[in-house]
């Protein structure tokens, strides 16, 4: 099994260095337009093999997508963060032309690979990556749902006082403020949350997991780079070892939830062959009403990208 990883930065060479130690695959190719960049981070990966028992070879590569030919999953964390005095235009148009460029590369090397999407903003660079790949929709989906469920569970750990193991839970809809958390489908222990912590509190905490990204922003003066490469690895090993997982994933729907069109994130179940089922859960009025706003947002970003002409 062969992964490739597109973009060297602290999100993919983390999401490379966790897939290494797991020893998922065989090989890991780490890629970057920055010179010696990739090599380098992958030299140094390579080179902690004997300390943390690991044999997945790591290789790194300057912009050479040869060197990915083959691959079974890519992951693209590819684009620049948003700048002061950079609208949100401006940050779509720019990442949506490094993730078409990025997109037509890994279709050309490697034509069969499950492409998962980390580019900001998310839903929409899912959209664009879809657009210009030209695969079923199983085959080519974003990871959003991971990183914002795995806040939210770490959040209500803390709150417990529990390991965070033994919380289950489902976001859904878009990456960002109109993100929905459902109370309703979280579990700790197999106990429903909403019998351990108050609804004020379980509020509370959904609003912190909403403005998860930018608290880490405040903190560092950075995006956030651990739990979202360990997200996309995550992602990525249950696809390569076929693990049937359950997770939130940005994928486009086709009719599901009663929407066409639309990059967003919903329950999935990921396998060998990417997104092999589409779940649709049975939400209640107000949750649909949520889904439906954040679908709004989305549609809004989307509609920003097809005003472009890029594709």
């Amino acid at each position: 099994m062969k992964v490739t990883v597109v973009g060297a930065g602290n999100v993919g060479a983390t999401c490379a260095d966790v897939l290494a130690q797991k020893g998922v695959v065989n090989e890991i190719v780490l890629l970057d337009i920055k010179e010696n960049y990739a090599e380098g981070k992958a030299l140094d990966m390579w080179e902690a093999s004997p300390v943390n028992y690991f044999d997945t070879r790591v290789i790194g590569s300057t912009n050479d997508y040869s060197k990915t030919a083959g691959s079974d999953v890519v992951v693209i964390t590819s684009g620049i963060p948003r700048k002061p005095g950079m609208s949100r235009d401006d940050l779509i148009a720019t990442n949506a032309k490094i993730v078409k460029m990025v997109t037509e590369q890994v279709i050309e090397h490697s034509p069969e690979a499950v492409i998962v999407i980390v580019s900001n903003p998310l839903d929409v660079m899912t959209y664009a990556a879809f657009l210009t790949a030209k695969k079923s929709r199983n085959k080519v989906f974003g990871m959003a749902g991971v990183l914002d469920t795995a806040r939210y569970r770490s959040f209500l750990a803390l709150e417990l006082d529990c390991s965070p193991k033994d919380i289950q839970a489902v976001l859904m809809g878009g990456h960002g403020d109109t993100m929905v958390p459902l109370p309703r489908y979280t579990t700790v222990g197999g106990i429903p949350v909403t019998e351990l912590v108050s609804e004020e509190r379980i509020n509370e905490i959904v609003e912190r997991t909403k403005k998860g990204g930018g608290e880490i922003v405040n903190l560092l003066g950075t995006s956030a780079w651990y739990a979202p490469g360990a997200s996309a690895a995550q992602m990525v090993e249950a696809i390569v070892k076929d693990q049937k997982r359950i997770f939130p994933v940005c994928t486009m729907l086709d009719g599901e939830y009663g929407m066409q069109n639309i990059a967003l994130g919903v329950p999935v179940k990921l396998g060998k062959n990417g997104i092999e089922q589409v779940l649709e859960l049975k939400l209640n009025k107000d949750e649909m009403a949520l889904l439906e706003d954040s679908a709004v947002a989305v549609r809004g970003v989307m509609k920003t990208l097809e005003d472009m002409n890029l594709f």
